[in-house]
């Protein structure tokens, strides 16, 4: 039996990729500040920005509770935010602590209380990295800075060497979601390639949020997970 954890699952790639797995007869423990109210899915409404309140729960047994019984457990972490955006002068330095929270030590806290309360099942821990976690952008500081960590983060997954556990930090390519919208609403002297991603969006370029989380769950879910502990799903369609 399979049974899944996606985080920030109440909208967007979250919401598309719940949805799919629950299409698929997975069940779904999904973590949010709202509850969406879905047929067949748990909710636990949570501000992962909040490390109290994350380490609070982490120290109950819902975790383990939701997950016995499973052959193959699933993390998906994809709670993610862009901000804050602009130069180091223009950023709020309690912002920047609550995407690093939410962004790297929400993930990296779940993933250690995932491996262990499953101690029986395969566990597959899914990070949504993005591009640029691999390239820099100017603006981008704190949105690059982590996602190059939850990349490092899979390496060193690897490199520990547990055959039960396998991860993978994926780019899911640019998808038409509230973040990409932000993304564009962006004043250009605080993201200087913002035109770029409104030309994204004008030329049709942008991925539905189902289509991805298809081809996403498609991927988790088969056997060439966590061959590459770095990887992008564009190259995989």
């Amino acid at each position: 039996m399979i049974k899944a954890i996606v985080t920030g699952h109440s909208r967007g790639l979250g919401a598309a990729v719940a949805a799919e797995l629950l299409a698929r007869a997975i069940p779904v423990l999904g973590l949010a500040r709202h509850r969406v109210g879905v047929e067949g899915m748990e909710e636990v409404e949570i501000d992962l920005s909040d490390a109290g309140a994350l380490a609070h729960w982490l120290s109950g047994h819902a975790l383990a509770s939701f997950l016995a019984g499973c052959d193959t457990a699933l993390l998906v972490n994809n709670a993610g935010v862009v901000s804050p955006v602009g130069p180091l002068a223009e950023q709020e330095p309690a912002a920047a602590l609550r995407a690093a929270v939410l962004n790297v030590g929400a993930p990296l806290a779940l993933s250690a209380a995932f491996v262990r309360a499953a101690p029986q099942a395969e566990r597959r821990i899914l990070h949504i990295s993005s591009g640029a976690g691999r390239s820099a952008y100017p603006g981008w500081s704190v949105y690059c800075a982590t996602k190059a960590a939850l990349d490092q983060h899979a390496r060193a997954i690897a490199l520990d060497g547990d055959p039960r556990v396998r991860a993978c930090s994926l780019a899911p390519g640019v998808i038409d979601t509230d973040m990409q919208a932000e993304i564009r609403a962006t004043p250009d002297a605080r993201f200087p390639l913002r035109q770029r991603f409104v030309d994204l969006k004008e030329g049709g370029v942008l991925v539905a949020p189902e289509d991805c989380a298809r081809t996403l769950v498609d991927y988790l879910t088969g056997a060439r997970f966590g061959s590459e502990a770095v990887d992008d799903l564009r190259e995989l369609r």
